[in-house]
């Protein structure tokens, strides 16, 4: 059974409520709390059960390097030797 995004923030703003220590009067201020936090989730990468979904970025070339789509190899490096 899936949560409607109203049984979300009520669930959320009554934990608000708990962590807080059970506050009277402060109900409107959980319940927006919750309501943007939600929102934020929403407007976040995430799955219809609020949980985050995590995305691979797009990797980019460095400003000013012009890139074919072809991988070039990492450059040598110089190696020292040192004497006994």
């Amino acid at each position: 059974m899936t949560e409607t995004r109203e049984e979300w923030i009520k669930k959320r703003a009554y934990a608000l409520w708990e962590e807080e220590g059970h506050p009277t009067g402060r109900d409107s201020i959980h319940w927006e709390q919750a309501k943007k936090e939600r929102e934020k989730l929403e407007g976040s990468a995430a799955s219809k059960d609020g949980k985050e979904v995590k995305t691979r970025g797009k990797r980019t070339a460095p400003p000013g390097t012009k890139s074919n789509g072809a991988a070039k190899p990492a450059p040598k490096r110089a190696v020292s030797r040192k004497s006994a």
